[in-house]
This record gives structure tokens, C-alpha cells and sequence, in this order.
């Protein structure tokens, strides 16, 4: 790595940070209130991500992911992985999992999380509307 640009440095940095907390909010970000309509959010630019992008670059793509990869092909650093939390686990604790079972247990808490979101969402604009009284009464 020594002569790579600095900024493919903190580049590698930043999207290793910021596309695992991203990560992290989608799995939790339904448990706050306040935090609900921002997770929905998050959980919506994901699925159009895997699904509707995913229609040209593959299921399950990710833009994230792949300017991650492009920043480390451009590092030199290897890839050894083809989805980020497969990269993530790999990356953090050395372990190798079946990439299928990892991806299946993606697809799986991405969905959990995502019916949870809507859920939620959809309860909390219920209650609002019903503390909600209407003018002059």
C-alpha cells in the first residue's frame, strides 16, 4: 500500500465505518421511536439497492459495496469476499463461513427488520392520528 494516493486510504476507512454502521442501523433502528421513519428510509434505499438495481448488477447489489471494492482493487488489498458482511466477518475474525448461509441469514434479518419497520411505522402514524383531535372540538 505504500505510494496509494492517501485519499484511497481514508476512503477504505470511511466505507469500512460508514457502510457497518449503516449496517447496524438497519438491523436496529426500528427499536427508537424517534428513529423509525429514518430506518425506514434506510431500509427502503437498501431494498431498492438489492432488488431494483440488483435487476442489472445482480440480486443482492449494493453500491456500497462496490465502491468499497473499487477503493481496495485500487489499494491493491484483496477481496475475498462477495458480500459485505461475509467481507465483515471474514475481515474482523479471520472465520470463513459458506457464503450462501451468510447471505441467507442476511436475507433473512433484512427482511425481519424490514417488516418490522413498516410495522412500526405504520402503528406509530396510527396512534398519532388518534391522539390527533381536530380543530374546534
Amino acid at each position: 500500500m505504500a505510494g496509494r494516493p492517501p485519499v484511497l486510504k481514508l476512503l477504505d476507512i470511511f466505507f469500512l465505518v460508514f457502510h457497518s454502521v449503516f449496517t447496524l442501523f438497519n438491523m436496529t433502528g426500528w427499536i427508537w421511536e424517534k428513529m423509525r421513519k429514518a430506518h425506514l428510509v434506510t431500509v427502503l434505499l437498501t431494498a431498492c439497492s438489492w432488488f431494483v438495481l440488483g435487476i442489472w448488477y445482480g440480486w443482492g447489489y449494493c453500491f456500497c459495496t462496490d465502491w468499497h471494492w473499487q477503493v481496495r482493487a485500487a489499494l491493491g488489498r484483496p477481496i475475498r469476499s462477495d458480500s459485505y458482511i461475509h467481507f465483515l466477518i471474514l475481515e474482523l475474525t479471520g472465520f470463513n463461513p459458506p457464503p450462501h448461509l451468510v447471505d441467507a441469514v442476511t436475507l433473512a434479518v433484512f427482511i425481519g427488520c424490514a417488516v418490522l419497520s413498516i410495522g412500526l411505522n405504520l402503528k406509530d402514524a396510527v396512534m398519532k392520528r388518534g391522539t390527533a383531535r381536530p380543530a374546534g372540538s
